[in-house]
């Protein structure tokens, strides 16, 4: 039977997840009534601020009937989780937007861009707000080391498809392999991320192993991508005296420096993977 819960609005994480649906909601109508750019990075943007919107809303709403209390995957996990990718995307997008959006008359780019870094300041109150649990209670798997790293590998591999644009590697098989090497590794993360959220992991034989085998291999395939990318994207290319804002080529120094951030960090996400299956769940 569906209850109501008013804590789940009166309660302060309730309250910052209200603020939140209206900020970005703020943030998407001022865009929207500017008008459309043909812009991966606008597309981004939009994209974003509508996410978090409806995934904000979805959750009070839940929240609100009880009804998350009969979903059959861990709740406070999930909400954390997405609080943490809120908080990164919004970020990112209060970054982007300012940058190649808004001039000195845009009003209301402008105010959407404060909006949205303000938004960005309510999303990571919340993470606060759940990481502060009482002492000895149980945390699910997107609110670990482990968990947020595979979240922030995904959140950079999002980046880097919005910055791809076909004629950069269609012709080329060295850049090809990179952009498969991107694909492969944001779809098992991905997988990884979904299963352990459902609880899933029960039904994979050795999973812990299975996810270190595959971290191991991701780390390789994105060391291979950081050192091609750049070898075959700048060669002979140098940066166009007429290139603006938004240039293709600029979009090739943004893919190389997530490619090497994503190194960074599939390598330590590698590392501690080892350490915990192999050294703390041996002691």
């Amino acid at each position: 039977m569906i209850g109501v819960d008013l804590r789940a609005l009166t309660q302060p994480v309730g309250i910052m997840r209200i603020m939140a649906a209206i900020l970005t909601c703020m943030c998407f109508s001022l865009v929207a009534t500017v008008g459309y750019v043909q812009s991966p990075y606008w597309a981004w943007c939009m994209f974003t601020w509508c996410f978090c919107f409806f995934f904000t809303l979805l959750i009070l709403i839940l929240e609100f009937t009880t009804v998350n209390a009969k979903l059959p995957f861990a709740w406070e996990d999930f909400t954390t989780g997405f609080a943490m990718l809120s908080t990164l995307m919004c970020l990112s997008v209060s970054i982007i937007y300012p940058t190649f959006f808004t001039c000195k008359t845009c009003h209301r780019q402008i105010g959407a861009s404060v909006v949205s870094w303000v938004c960005f300041g309510v999303y990571a109150g919340e993470v606060v707000l759940t990481r502060l649990r009482p002492s000895g209670q149980n945390i699910g798997f997107l609110s670990t080391l482990p968990g947020i790293m595979k979240m922030l590998e995904t959140f950079l591999a999002c980046l880097i498809f919005m910055s791809l644009e076909t004629g950069q590697y269609s012709s080329f098989p060295g850049l090809q392999w990179c952009v498969a090497a991107y694909s492969l590794c944001f779809i098992f993360a991905l997988l990884i991320i979904l299963l352990t959220t459902a609880q899933l992991t029960s039904f994979v034989p050795f999973f812990d192993k299975v996810v270190i085998v595959y971290n191991i291999l991701a780390a390789v395939m994105y060391t291979t991508a950081m050192v091609i990318w750049p070898l075959y994207s700048f060669r002979n290319n140098k940066r166009p005296i007429t290139c603006a804002s938004l240039c293709p080529w600029d979009k090739l120094v943004v893919v190389t420096f997530m490619t090497i951030f994503n190194v960074i960090v599939y390598t330590l996400d590698t590392v501690y993977s080892i350490h915990l299956v192999f050294f703390v769940s041996n002691e």
